[in-house]
């Protein structure tokens, strides 16, 4: 086990109606409030009514920003940061998913740094310092309303990229199951797979003995695969919901690190897929990722064959951990599809045209590797990416 530091100080207000409290909680940060949301889903769903109106109730005066996109855009981060500085801003309360937290993010990171937000997400400035973020969480997906990273796309050249720093914990997050009731179809789909990817990219690990995270994730993994199927059937089980919510959660708020260096090799070469081609995150993640396990199994067969018995409930081959392994991939690659998502790139409509490109941007010219499971060159990144075809 590697040694470790945990501190996660995000406060999670969890269940019904409990977005009702976001006034009395927002307003211990300050008067001026930047509300940083999408589109107009949280309108017609009422969810801005019941905001703006806890948030005056409290006293505290209100300013917007919305517009956010899935992969969000450095150009709307860059308009939020002026504004915050115009308008004194105390707070930036994100309510959406994992795109508009992570917008909000980088506002509040960019708040006080002195050159271009963008040098943080390509490793050219670092940060100490951050404006206060909260979360209303209607998509389960990210789990970045109580994690340390936000992941945003520069325009110019197709970037996406990361940022990762503790300044990025939110203050508070309010996670009230009920607000994912309308989510569409794939949209749930999406955020299924991105919370599996989570958990995986922690799964498979050099770090030994890490008996207890393997358990916790592997039991994590589970029990998103048991309630996905009930609130894909039936969108108004609060139960499921609140399972669904709660795991996605749990798994990227960083207590499953502990003790193990996760990979994150998936995430990074699903950045250039959606980057390129602004497809849905996490229905990237579920054509880079069974490619990423063919390609990378052998390097510890034995811990891909305790996933796929514990977790996939392959039956073990004792004479074949290979024949294993390979059963435990077809299964996952069938549960990601039984979501409705494809696991090729085909599905998602990419061909074969700039795979070179992506395994170039992905390592900056083959100078970088992706990984830490297994280290991925440049050709190999193209080789994984050919898997996926």
């Amino acid at each position: 086990m590697e040694d470790f530091t945990f501190n996660n100080p995000t406060k999670i207000i969890f269940g019904k109606g409990r977005e009702r409290e976001v006034g009395k909680e927002a307003s211990a940060y300050g008067k001026n409030i930047l509300l940083h949301y999408g589109g107009g889903s949280i309108k017609k769903s009422g969810l801005y009514d019941r905001i703006v109106a806890s948030l005056k109730e409290a006293g505290l005066t209100v300013f917007e920003l919305s517009g956010v996109k899935p992969n969000p855009r450095l150009s709307l981060v860059r308009k939020g940061i002026d504004l915050c500085h115009k308008e004194n801003i105390d707070l930036i309360l994100a309510v959406g998913g994992g795109s508009v937290i992570d917008s909000a993010k980088a506002i509040a990171v960019g708040y006080y740094y002195k050159g271009d937000v963008w040098d943080l997400y390509t490793g050219k400035g670092s940060a100490d310092k951050a404006l206060p973020v909260a979360t209303v969480l209607t998509i389960p997906a990210a789990g970045s309303e109580s994690s340390t990273g936000s992941v945003i796309t520069k325009e110019e050249g197709n970037f996406k990229r990361p940022f990762d720093h503790e300044v990025l914990y939110p203050v508070f997050s309010i996670l009230n199951p009920e607000l994912a009731y309308t989510l569409p179809d794939f949209q749930v789909a999406c955020g299924i797979a991105d919370m599996t990817a989570h958990l995986l990219e922690r799964y498979f690990t050099n770090a030994k003995p890490v008996g207890l995270t393997d358990r916790l994730i592997e039991g994590a993994l589970k029990n998103i695969m048991e309630y996905a199927p009930v609130v894909l059937s039936d969108r108004k089980n609060y139960d499921g919901w609140a399972e669904i919510m709660w795991s996605g959660t749990f798994a990227h708020n960083n207590s499953l690190n502990t003790g193990r260096i996760g990979d994150w090799a998936s995430h990074d070469i699903e950045h250039e897929l959606s980057g390129i081609y602004d497809i849905a995150h996490g229905a990237g993640l579920a054509v880079i990722f069974p490619a990423w396990m063919k390609y990378n199994y052998k390097h510890d067969i034995k811990l891909f064959a305790q996933w796929a018995v514990r977790v996939m409930n392959v039956e073990q081959k004792f004479r074949s951990d290979e024949e294993t392994v390979l059963a435990g991939i077809a299964a996952f690659e069938q549960f990601l599809e039984s979501l409705g998502l494809a696991v090729r790139l085909d599905g998602v409509g990419i061909d074969e045209s700039r795979l070179e490109e992506m395994a170039d941007k992905a390592t900056n010219g083959d100078t970088t590797t992706v990984g830490n499971f297994v280290k991925l060159k440049k050709s190999d990144v193209y080789n994984v990416l050919k898997l996926a075809l």
